[in-house]
């Protein structure tokens, strides 16, 4: 059946209202997301701890894989916009997911010191590396098409939409809820092949909940064209097994890049810069004066993104080390392990969404809603924030040198109300300030930015590397003093440019040239 089949309507056989794909959906993503958390705060703990990374090594190979698991999603959707549709994307990617999530658990002999010199278990690494890359390629194909689907399920006017959107992301938020709590206690306090082995479980649960609940997407997920999937490739296969060969090389590349971190950040380099140099010939020569006005916003709020998310993904890096070396992670009566308290971020997207989303609304009505540079800026702000809370409570550590968990608790708070601020009007702008024709490559560069984000938040991180003795500290406060000055540095970069961006909106909004 061609993705040109009718969408749902209220009339088809639905649950709790809605399509019952949706629910496929729900559940897929949210075995995924699962996955994904269930490693992500893992990961650098995981490097330094048991295979004695340096602060800076560790941090080179987060920022890598997080910035290309930020980046295939825009070549997984091409692929399957264009050729697999989005059923056969999202089960190759969760194939490659499954793999590369049980491979994580298997972690080799400890790293240990003989004469002073680390010795690792290299061949253990190297399934690492290459597992980490089979996540990438996975996320790639994966990540993208299943929001697809979610869109394809309702009609464009269908008054359920939005909320079935909201249903879906809930999803989201529950599987890294979950799973920060979940795979984060395994690793640090049985082993980190539970945590990584859980993470992987959770992933293969998806793949099973996807492909047994097909009969709920109605056809509306297969490829627009299955016959061009047939015809010969040059290599003399057939066009869809070719996309699964070339992906395949791409996890080989992958692989190697993220062993040779450098890599990453010249790619992201080039990548950025070829796209700053397209679309500034864009604006100036194929652009209308309406259009070079709204284009040259849209640059502006993408480059402030930048700036943001490589403050909001210090939770991953800078500030787990933090909560493992100088904090008391004991809150409300509970000990958390160093990256159980990434489930923040999840737990008050709960609480706070519906918050926000009613406070634009009441705003909207009275004609005080803020416009989108002024969220930006806003977001960008309390992100800072988040880092003047962590100051504090650097300021005031307990007997032994250690700063009270309920900081950090603050601290993902004003993160996420900044991440509610900015990202929910982020991919909004790309669509309303974009030149029609270019939309998708607006999209793409959004994130691009996104990906590019996540590598600097880790060379950001590195600021802060400290030498420890087996993966622990020896002094706390040498430690302190070290993320308190990169986080001092965080709060008033923060601040700076949310003020700038603040101060420009008026400008900005003008620009806009109509739209809010």
């Amino acid at each position: 059946m061609s993705t040109a089949a009718v969408p749902a309507t209220p009339g088809d056989a639905t649950f709790l209202g809605h399509p019952r794909g949706l629910f496929v959906c729900f559940a897929t993503e949210l075995w995924e997301r699962f996955s994904f958390y269930g490693m992500k705060y893992l990961l650098l703990l995981y490097l330094t701890k048991y295979h004695l990374f340096s602060d800076a090594g560790g941090l080179e190979v987060l920022g890598s894989y997080a910035a290309l698991v930020y980046a295939m999603p825009v070549i997984g959707g091409l692929l399957a916009d264009r050729y697999l549709g989005m059923r056969k994307a999202v089960v190759f990617g969760g194939l490659l997911l499954v793999l590369g999530h049980l491979g994580m658990a298997v972690e080799g002999e400890q790293a240990r010191l003989v004469a002073g010199e680390v010795v690792r278990d290299d061949g253990a690494l190297q399934v690492f590396y290459f597992s980490l890359a089979l996540i990438v390629i996975g996320v790639g194909f994966l990540k993208p098409n299943i929001s697809t689907i979610v869109g394809r399920l309702y009609g464009t006017d269908d008054p359920r939409r939005d909320a079935g959107f909201t249903i879906f992301y809930m999803g989201i938020n529950i599987g890294a809820f979950t799973a920060t709590l979940l795979c984060g206690y395994l690793g640090e306090t049985y082993g980190w092949g539970y945590g990584f082995g859980a993470a992987g479980i959770g992933m293969l649960v998806g793949l099973v909940t996807f492909l047994g609940g097909q009969k709920h997407l109605m056809g509306l997920a297969e490829p627009s064209r299955p016959d061009v999937l047939k015809e010969r490739s040059p290599l003399g296969l057939n066009k869809e097994l070719t996309i699964y060969l070339a992906a395949l090389g791409g996890v080989a590349v992958a692989w190697q890049l993220l062993q040779f971190n450098g890599g990453v950040g010249m790619l992201l380099n080039a990548l950025s810069l070829a796209v700053l140099a397209g679309l500034t010939w864009f604006i100036a020569v194929k652009c209308d004066a309406v259009e070079r006005s709204r284009m040259i916003v849209l640059v502006v709020l993408t480059l402030s993104s930048v700036l943001f998310w490589s403050l909001f993904e210090q939770s991953a890096a800078s500030m787990t080390l933090f909560a493992d070396r100088v904090m008391d992670r004991e809150v409300f009566g509970v000990t958390l392990t160093a990256s159980q308290f990434g489930s923040l971020n999840a737990f008050f997207i709960f609480l706070f969404a519906p918050v926000f989303a009613l406070l634009w609304t009441v705003l909207g009505r009275r004609g005080l809603e803020p416009s989108t540079p002024v969220k930006f800026s806003l977001g960008i702000a309390q992100a800072g924030l988040g880092f003047g809370a962590l100051l504090l409570g650097a300021a005031n550590p307990d007997q032994a040198g250690l700063v009270s968990g309920y900081w950090m608790i603050l601290a993902y708070l004003l993160h996420t109300c900044g991440e509610l601020c900015l990202s929910p009007v982020g991919l909004s702008a790309v669509t309303k300030l974009s030149v029609p024709s270019i939309t998708g490559v607006m999209m793409g560069s959004w994130f691009l930015a996104t990906a590019y984000s996540n590598f600097v938040a880790a060379q950001l991180s590195k600021l802060a590397a400290i030498e420890t003795v087996e993966g622990t500290v020896a002094d706390v406060g040498t430690a302190l003093a070290s993320y308190t000055a990169l986080f001092s540095k965080l709060f008033w970069v923060g601040l700076a440019v949310a003020a700038v961006l603040l101060a420009l909106s008026p400008l900005l909004k003008r620009m806009m040239r109509g739209i809010h």
